[in-house]
């Protein structure tokens, strides 16, 4: 797959709303599944939390994880995609 003009530009567009929301929204809440999983791959990962009351906690209640981005990912994420959708308009169209 060739990358083009067009499909730059519109990766930079994607970056850059993925940037303002990552600004603008405090902190995510991820459902019970993903919590789940998540917990399944930390406890993979670390054995520090091998302990039997979160285990029991994570197979009885339904817990909601929350999650909060540093805020140098959205301003990373607002530069580079206004960085690639400015630079997508001085890239040569493609020829017929």
């Amino acid at each position: 797959m060739d990358i083009d003009r067009n499909r730059y530009f519109m990766f930079g567009v994607i970056l850059f709303l993925l940037g303002l929301q990552f600004r603008l929204v405090d902190s995510f809440v991820l459902n019970e599944s993903s919590t789940k999983a998540l917990h399944k791959f930390s406890q993979r990962a670390s054995i520090a939390s091998n302990d039997a009351a979160s285990n029991v906690y994570m197979q009885v209640a339904s817990p909601k994880k929350s999650l909060r981005p540093p805020n140098w990912v959205g301003f990373i994420l607002l530069t580079v995609g206004g960085v690639m959708s400015l630079h997508a308009m001085v890239l040569p169209k493609k020829g017929p």
